[in-house]
């Protein structure tokens, strides 16, 4: 049962070098000021998140982070926190303006920072939305104890995740998923949470039940808690110094609440209107920065060296401000950048950061004499990359002693054990937050979605893990891998039998994979494994024991690249474009017909081969899309849309598409047979381009 902790003024000060602490509260505040008197009113800039009230506590955490392998995953308010571990105060100044360089050269919000040092702490990618902090720090935790039990890497043997959040943000999903994990799995995980009592204008009873998350999870098994005064020094400083060797000596996660006052709005446009005079003068009382003052004169310093130091705080901001609104704006040119991996390798995520070096690899399939279902082949490839590849990682729902809800991981647990291949809460957030997180860590998470529907919760996590090498100008990335099968099967049903493939190619920074075939399923797997981008990589309920999709296995080099379709039969008179499996029905309409036509399976979305359908138009004339996805703004809207703009001239007829109609996959088998695209549909739609 969790055990909550208060401070008392008789529990010894801890060591603390509260000159270094003045000096940067000073510093922190110098720069709201700037910003809210100056800088916003002139729209220098342009979104604006003030400190102040939160710095102290901040301040004394970062001070506290001492292992390089250290992290912190924070959100909008925590730019304290990042001035004590070295963000420079030109670049504070710098990134609220856009202006060039920083943590993001100019492509994301000032305050959303990060920090990706080598051989210190790092701040994780942080992002806009409330609650997405959570999980992505508990795949740190993760990677911490792989890196040191698995990998043997001692280094990581008292390093500590540490997640910064509001009290409004313990209402979130991301909260829930991550305080369940770290509390079951016993990660080296602190918990700050900074309460000022308002969510905006929302208070904090509407966030938890009595407005006070400590007392509501005393009853939580294997967490400590410590609660207290986020303003006054000595109180802050002894708790938060004891919840973090908690954490390091890794007695167990831990959660620390600290009270604070919020002494400016949500963010500059809000007024506080919805206070009322008493309470923000209250809040005005508790002013961290003049306890700190109270704390430090007469007894350590004077009134006149406390001015002093505030006006050096001032000028110095002064000056940062000056050197920021100096540099120039980003460089246009290269906005497009980043979006996926290109030459200049990212500074922390994923495999490639450290050299890492993969088997041979072939385009050339070797092909066995047996053939064998998708299901196989993705389990065969699964336990190859296990093999040779010890920073591999496979989990999710049911994976382990299950094997998998489609046995796709069947035996991979009792082969590599349960640190390599292992079960997971039921949170597709806490899942794809967490295989951020480790692929932070440079490790390769492989995680499964058991349904294409079940992804939705995930949205949020799967969006930031797309956009983290762009939001970060290549400072970070999070190449991971997320199985996901869909699509319809034995019956369909609108919750099992989703598509939807479109949604991930419109998702910034994600490759897109729909193998047809067994054969194609290993080396897009393995291409994606070996990847330094994150992939969705969909694996259609239809087609994982379906006699047409089983072909030999292709030999354990056997990679496909991205972006290369595959030619399944070759002819003149038409172009079908498809992908999934339509591929099967689309070959079998070319059958019934007898038309002499090319069949083109995409096998990947993001990147797609628009070359190849290119090529094949300018000799059939003529093209047909077959998808299953719904029809408006299906990606066969997509491919159209290229080709209206660059193949019109040699089109003689209109791009004509085939799809689902915009309804949910109905769970009657006539029902949902009425409605896909089948062999009878395709045929029509071939005779109809070629009468054209």
């Amino acid at each position: 049962m969790a055990k909550k902790k208060s401070a008392s003024k008789k529990n010894k000060s801890p060591k603390v070098d509260w000159k270094k602490v003045a000096h940067l509260m000073l510093t922190s505040r110098a720069m709201d000021e700037k910003e809210e008197n100056e800088l916003v009113p002139n729209k220098d800039v342009l979104y604006q998140f003030s400190a102040r009230g939160h710095e102290l506590g901040q301040i004394l955490l970062g001070n506290l982070l001492t292992n390089k392998h250290d992290s912190a995953s924070a959100y909008y308010r925590s730019r304290p926190l990042l001035l004590s571990l070295g963000l420079s105060e030109e670049d504070a100044m710098a990134a609220p303006m856009g202006k060039s360089g920083g943590y993001s050269d100019g492509r994301d919000i000032g305050v959303v920072c990060n920090k990706p040092d080598a051989d210190g702490p790092k701040v994780l990618p942080m992002a806009g939305d409330v609650g997405s902090q959570y999980t992505p720090a508990i795949g740190w935790a993760q990677g911490i104890e792989y890196r040191k039990n698995v990998l043997g890497e001692k280094e990581y043997e008292k390093a500590i995740s540490v997640i910064l959040g509001g009290d409004g943000s313990v209402a979130t999903n991301g909260f829930w998923s991550a305080l369940t994990i770290a509390t079951t799995q016993n990660l080296p995980v602190l918990f700050y949470i900074e309460d000022n009592g308002y969510g905006i204008s929302v208070t904090s009873e509407y966030q938890t039940p009595g407005g006070k998350i400590s007392n509501n999870l005393q009853s939580f098994n294997n967490l400590k808690i410590y609660d207290g005064d986020g303003t006054d020094p000595e109180e802050a400083a002894s708790l938060l110094e004891e919840s973090v060797n908690y954490v390091r000596e890794r007695k167990g996660p831990a959660m620390i609440r600290l009270t604070v006052p919020r002494l400016n709005g949500h963010s500059y446009q809000d007024n506080q209107a919805y206070k009322d005079e008493d309470l923000i003068k209250k809040e005005i009382e508790m002013d961290p920065l003049e306890k700190l003052k109270a704390f430090m004169v007469p007894d350590q310093i004077t009134e006149r060296t406390w001015k002093n130091w505030e006006k050096k705080a001032r000028e110095n901001i002064e000056e940062a401000a000056e050197a920021a609104l100096s540099r120039p704006e980003p460089d246009a040119a290269q906005t497009e950048k980043f979006a996926f991996a290109e030459d200049e390798v990212q500074q922390i995520g994923g495999l490639a950061v450290e050299g890492h070096e993969f088997p041979e690899s072939s385009e050339e399939p070797k092909p066995e004499k047996q053939r064998i279902n998708i299901v196989e082949a993705i389990r065969r490839t699964l336990r190859y990359e296990l093999e040779t590849n010890k920073k591999l990682m496979v989990f999710g729902e049911d994976v382990g002693k299950k094997g998998g809800v489609h046995a796709a991981t069947m035996d991979l647990q009792s082969q590599f054990g349960e640190a390599r291949v292992f079960d997971t809460s039921l949170s597709e957030e806490g899942i794809i937050g967490r295989a951020v997180g480790l692929a932070y860590q440079g490790l390769m998470p492989v995680a499964e979605i058991q349904f294409r529907k079940y992804a939705d919760p995930a949205t949020e996590q799967l969006n930031n893990c797309g956009t983290t090498r762009w939001r970060t100008a290549n400072r970070f990335a999070a190449p991971i891998v997320v199985r996901m099968p869909g699509g319809f099967a034995k019956c369909g049903d609108p919750w099992h039998s989703m598509s939807n493939e479109v949604f991930f190619t419109h998702a910034i920074g994600w490759q897109v994979a729909m193998p047809s075939n067994a054969e194609d399923a290993v080396g897009l797997l393995r291409s994606a494994m070996r990847s330094n981008n994150p992939t969705v990589f969909f694996e259609h309920r239809n087609l994982l024991d379906a006699k047409y999709a089983r072909k030999p296995y292709p030999g354990d080099e056997f990679v496909v690249p991205f972006g290369k379709a595959k030619k399944l039969r070759e002819g003149d008179e038409l172009t079908i474009v498809t992908w999934g499996a339509m591929c099967e029905r689309a070959e079998e309409a070319v059958d019934k017909t007898g038309v002499s036509a090319d069949v083109l399976d995409l096998r990947t979305l993001m990147p797609w081969d628009k070359e190849a359908i290119l090529s094949s138009i300018q000799r059939t004339n003529r093209c047909l899309v077959v998808h299953e996805d719904n029809q408006t703004a299906g990606f066969g809207a997509e491919i159209a849309a290229v080709l209206v703009r660059e193949a019109f001239q040699y089109l003689d007829a209109p791009v004509e598409r085939i799809t689902m109609p915009d309804i949910p996959v109905p769970y009657n088998v006539s029902l949902m047979e009425s409605v896909l695209p089948n062999v009878q549909k395709i045929s029509n739609a071939i005779e109809d381009l070629l009468s054209f």
